[in-house]
């Protein structure tokens, strides 16, 4: 085993003066099994640690004992005996107390560098405040130069100290914070509307609005990997057979966006058709059992029986998009991607089919669904109509990949999700928002800046705010009145076949169908094509060109 030469500062606390230059004392517990065990050692060997000090290896005076000890050859009969272990414990006892003197070293060699925990606990102690935290949190994280970060005010102090190192506090009360990860797509409520209002200093008519929706729009397709689109696979779709219920029909569609790989919905479509008729976009937001759940299926079954064709469909591996795919893979970047891939190729189904109304074609989703669809609308002409539900913030991005995970937001020199709701204009736009989460804040800001928006084409009527303040983040009853109301207005439905005498929405007639009624691909995915793609790395090949490879 290699030498180590010169090992300074550690031991000096160990070394005895009075002793033998040969003599490290050790903690007492060790020293006494020393002298249980050393007589099986001999001369200049005696060691019960089974190792070779020789007397020139701990060379020079006093003062250079106490700062330089030399190890050598160390023999095989180490591992011989139970007191190896008590050799062990000295070398830990001896790398913590160098750790530790290290760590507490306050001076610019060591860039005054201290433990976050400690720092935390000054913060806390000087500030007189709570801030609570994890032990996993802070385990093995240290801030440089951290005391020259203090300053008077103690959210500065805490910004100065957190955000090197990507994390940051929410003040839950007065006095009281909670650390937590930086947030990416998280922002103060006053910074978005800032950025927004920087924004908005880029245009100021209709001619240069155009002007910077033109340079966004091709910008969405480069970020998103989709400039040029990939070729469509010459497939038909797969179909399944219709059930027929009160007023409507369900009938479950797959249609393949790239070779293999497919995205699954249901169509709710009305009993009676008279010409043709509009069609709604319902993709599904983060909202456990997907579009599967109660509130999805009566919300498209509504639509239906108002003379309007729904596609509810599933986000990339979510729902029955998991038969190819993990959970997880939803959390990739890439899963951006094929959500609005996906949108592209059903309004390429949908705008080609005899019964549909192209100038009537709608987009209306909740959530991370929401998002979907302020960007499809803001990328896609065919949709006339977009009604993003508990989605919209010019202070939140959206937190999953599947809304923020390709640079869509650093497009034109950077935008936002109200900007690009913004490009819906002059097109019918309802924004429905609610008091306990990031849309919390709509009307006093965002709302406005979209009308100034649509003021630029003389139509500011054309987009509204349904704000339910006492509400939470869902697809509740309230915003599903508020897109039927929406629907009826702009796509002319017959409101008068969902509602009762009283003039108020029947929901009850919905069937609430079983989960594997929605199925395309059977029960257990018996009927999965032979050529279905499965897992994301074979995702990845179909994407070759992606800037990250």
């Amino acid at each position: 085993m290699t030498c180590l030469k010169h090992w300074t500062n550690p031991f000096s606390s160990l070394h005895d003066t009075k002793q033998s230059k040969s003599e490290i004392r050790l903690p007492q517990l060790a020293q006494s099994q020393l002298r249980n065990d050393d007589s099986t050692m001999k001369g200049d060997q005696k060691s019960s640690f089974g190792i070779t000090v020789k007397q020139s290896s701990l060379r020079g005076t006093k003062q250079s004992h106490a700062s330089s000890v030399h190890f050598c050859t160390i023999k095989s009969t180490f591992f011989r005996n139970r007191i190896s272990t008590y050799f062990i414990l000295v070398i830990l006892v001896c790398f913590s107390s160098f750790t530790n003197l290290s760590a507490q070293t306050q001076n610019t060699d060591n860039l005054y560098k201290k433990p976050l925990v400690e720092v935390l606990k000054d913060i806390q102690t000087r500030y007189k405040i709570t801030v609570k935290y994890s032990e996993p949190q802070v385990k093995d994280k240290f801030v440089n130069y951290a005391n020259w970060r203090f300053r008077a005010d103690v959210d500065e102090t805490l910004a100065n100290v957190l955000t090197p190192l990507d994390m940051k506090v929410n003040k839950e009360k007065p006095g009281v914070y909670k650390l937590k990860e930086y947030e990416y797509y998280r922002w103060e409520v006053q910074d978005g509307w800032a950025y927004l209002d920087s924004l908005a200093t880029k245009y100021h008519d209709k001619t240069t609005w155009e002007k910077r929706k033109s340079e966004i729009k091709p910008e969405l397709f480069k970020a998103l990997l989709l400039s040029p689109l990939p070729a469509k696979p010459n497939s038909k779709p797969i179909i399944t057979a219709k059930r027929i219920y009160d007023g409507y029909s369900v009938e479950n569609i797959a249609l393949e966006i790239l070779p293999g790989i497919w995205i699954n919905g249901s169509l709710y479509q009305p009993l009676v058709v008279k010409g043709k008729i509009p069609v709604v976009l319902s993709p599904d937001g983060h909202w456990e059992k997907q579009r599967f759940r109660p509130d999805c299926q009566i919300r498209c079954a509504m639509i239906a029986k108002m003379g309007a064709m729904a596609f509810s469909y599933d986000l990339f591996a979510w729902g029955e998009s998991m038969l190819q795919f993990k959970y997880e893979d939803h959390r990739k970047s890439l899963a951006q991607t094929v959500q609005t891939l996906g949108g592209i190729r059903i309004l390429d189904y949908f705008t080609s089919l005899k019964n549909v109304d192209t100038n009537r074609v709608g987009i209306s989703g909740g959530s991370g669904a929401g998002s979907h669809s302020i960007l499809m609308t803001a990328m896609d002409a065919r949709i006339k109509l977009s009604a993003p539900v508990v989605a919209m913030s010019s202070y939140f991005y959206g937190g999953c990949p599947c809304e923020s995970g390709m640079p869509i937001h650093q497009c034109a020199g950077g935008t936002d999700n109200v900007e690009l709701a913004a490009m819906a204009a002059p097109m019918p736009q309802l924004i429905v928002s609610d008091g306990s989460d990031w849309t919390a804040h709509t009307p006093e800001h965002d709302f406005p800046y979209l009308q100034k928006m649509y003021g630029y084409y003389g139509v500011t009527n054309k987009v509204e705010n349904v704000h339910l303040p006492d509400e939470k983040h869902d697809f509740g009853v309230n915003k599903r009145i508020a897109l039927y109301d929406f629907l009826i207005k702009y796509f002319k439905l017959n409101g008068a076949s969902v509602k009762d005498k009283s003039g108020k929405y029947n929901e009850s007639k919905v069937t609430i169908e079983k989960e594997n009624a929605l199925f395309v691909f059977g029960d257990k995915g018996e009927k999965l094509p032979k050529n279905a793609v499965i897992g994301f790395e074979n995702l990845e090949k179909l994407f070759p060109y992606q800037t990250s490879k």
